[in-house]
């Protein structure tokens, strides 16, 4: 691991934006800009924050190539993705979700609209060209919880290569609240879907309090 490379800083400043400074000043000195050198392919992996317990934070504030997505998540093992959503075009955010991994839901499949409505695996199973779509008045979904902290949303032009991270993926609105990109996997498709998270937590989480 490499600490202090005064000449990789400085033309790295010259690139970031205001959210990407900002993000960073929220973690202590020591865990940003932490630089590692890859001796397989003779490179060096510069982290935007790296934790003491090994959690690497990239702050990503514009479309990603997948060779650079795969690079960077080959490298680091335990990496996290935030990424700067107030410039996604088309995005929004819809309805309150149920439990996605609710026992009850076991047997259906979400639809891909902005509706929020399901179809029964069964039928998906057939290969039924119109399976049946259900909202959550129909009498085999009625009743079934809504949560407080998922969402589902639309996005309209999407950077679809976050769709193939394997790394957590955090989508930063502005605001006090954070929202994980997570994929619940269907037959049909997997279906991404918001999990809502604090700010404040997500940075407590990855600073250790002071000794």
């Amino acid at each position: 691991m490499i600490q202090d490379i005064s000449s990789l800083k400085k033309e790295y400043c010259r690139k970031e934006t205001a959210w990407h400074r900002d993000w960073k000043l929220a973690f202590p000195p020591s865990f940003r800009e932490v630089a590692f050198y890859d001796a397989a392919n003779t490179d060096i992996h510069r982290a935007d924050v790296f934790t003491p317990s090994g959690y690497t934070i990239e702050f990503q504030n514009s479309p990603i190539a997948l060779a650079e997505l795969n690079s960077r998540e080959a490298f680091y093992p335990n990496l996290i993705w935030v990424l700067n959503g107030k410039k996604f075009k088309g995005f929004k955010i819809l309805k309150h979700l149920p439990d996605v991994d609710d026992p009850k839901l076991k047997d259906y499949e979400f639809c891909h609209s902005d509706h929020l409505s399901m179809v029964r695996k069964s039928e998906v199973m057939q290969g039924l060209p119109d399976p049946k779509i259900l909202n959550f008045y129909h009498p085999e979904l009625q009743g079934i919880k809504f949560t407080s902290n998922l969402y589902s949303f639309c996005w309209k032009q999407p950077h679809s290569v976050w769709y193939l991270a394997t790394a957590k993926i955090i989508v930063d609105l502005g605001g006090h609240f954070l929202y994980e990109l997570k994929q619940r996997k269907q037959l049909n498709g997997n279906y991404p879907y918001l999990k809502m998270l604090s700010r404040k937590a997500f940075i407590d989480w990855h600073t250790p309090p002071e000794l």
